[in-house]
């Protein structure tokens, strides 16, 4: 009697496609940022966001999760929100909304909203994690994302998108409604940058842990 065999899952399947046009979509957000075409930069960030979300679910629901989708996932994730800060850093150092204002009216919004050591911490932060958990997991040790970093990774979206938000109402809205989004872009970006650091720095105390009792 023949014996059936599991097939494993295409590398080809559909969560890594949509992984793949992620990719896709990272590059060209880049390209719109360059062209200052922010409100396509928001539908095609929009667009990257919803396959995050697809792929992941996909994956688990058809039982096609493969170790390729595994690594290829935030991976691409990683490519996506670090290129876009950087890409956005010329932007956000502009003092240009501070020329426009009336003598006398220059608030905190119209200030420089991106700095390099802000950029600098995003980054390092998913380069430090990565090779952490790349480390811990080939030594046996589970290391996955937790709840911190998912709230990290909610609010880096967020701040992109309050921030794609804002340049675009810059061009036609009111001096009002520029104040608003002005200061919720504010608000996403230093609530990003808070969830970054300290999800970086319990990945750090738990990587610690786990060597500390192992070795």
């Amino acid at each position: 009697m023949a014996t059936l065999t599991p097939t494993r899952p295409s590398i080809f399947n559909l969560p890594n496609q949509l992984t793949a046009a992620r990719f896709v979509l990272g590059v060209i957000l880049f390209v719109l940022i360059a062209c200052e075409s922010w409100i396509w930069c928001l539908i095609v960030f929009s667009l990257a966001v919803v396959t995050d979300w697809l792929d992941g679910y996909l994956a688990r629901k058809q039982g096609l999760v493969s170790t390729l989708g595994r690594n290829l996932d935030p991976l691409v994730d990683k490519v996506l929100i670090c290129g876009a800060y950087i890409f956005l850093l010329p932007f956000g150092m502009s003092r240009d909304l501070v020329a426009l204002a009336p003598p006398g009216e220059v608030e905190v919004w119209m200030l420089p909203w991106l700095q390099p050591w802000m950029v600098t911490l995003i980054v390092a932060r998913e380069l430090i994690i990565t090779g952490l958990r790349s480390f811990m997991e080939n030594h046996g040790a589970s290391f996955g994302a937790d709840w911190l970093g998912k709230i990290k990774m909610v609010l880096q979206c967020a701040a992109l998108i309050s921030i794609f938000v804002s340049l675009a109402a810059f061009d036609f809205a009111r001096l009002d409604a520029n104040r608003f989004f002005g200061y919720a872009r504010l608000a996403f970006i230093w609530a990003m940058l808070l969830a970054t650091a300290l999800s970086g720095l319990q990945y750090l105390w738990r990587a610690t842990l786990l060597l500390k009792n192992d070795w």
